[in-house]
């Protein structure tokens, strides 16, 4: 169960990733726009008499050659992101495979959670006969019955 949870929480966390970049990546295009449309306006309002100094002019483009080169680094780092959390999703579901077929032939204990009375948890031990990855999550068969691998407190070799 606490495996769906995470799932959830996961999707609700990249969901929300997801929409809190996007708005500063439209905030930050506006801005560069907002930037330039400035800077095409001073030029034209310029007094002709007395024209904007070279400097000035240089140090506005150099802001704005800044502003466009962050941006680009904060895309890169979010494509970064992205693929280091697709990286970590496979080694955890390559984890739990491996942590299920592992259990083939051993012998375990596990606690199963009681509904009416959480305090007094259900104890089933035998030997895993079988693995299986139903709802995405590792089961493993033991006495005629699966359970999850949440609910494994002990394994020992037969």
């Amino acid at each position: 169960m606490s495996t769906i949870t995470s799932q959830i929480t996961a999707m609700k966390n990249e969901t929300a990733l997801v929409q809190n970049q996007q708005a500063r990546t439209t905030g930050m295009q506006n801005d560069s726009n907002m930037f330039l449309t400035l800077m095409l306006k001073q030029l034209e309002c310029q007094d002709p008499t007395e024209p904007m100094d070279n400097t000035e002019w240089l140090s506005q483009l150099a802001q704005y050659s800044s502003l466009e080169q962050m941006t680009q680094m904060n895309s890169g780092l979010e494509n970064c992101a992205k693929y280091i959390n697709a990286m970590y999703d496979d080694m955890m579901i390559n984890s739990e495979i491996n942590q299920t077929l592992s259990m083939i032939g051993k012998d375990v204990t596990l606690q199963i959670p009681n509904e009416s009375d959480p305090k007094n948890p259900t104890t089933v031990t035998g030997n895993v006969t079988e693995a299986s990855f139903e709802d995405g999550s590792g089961k493993i068969k033991v006495n005629g019955q699966y359970y999850s691998i949440e609910n494994v407190v002990s394994i020992r070799e037969k």
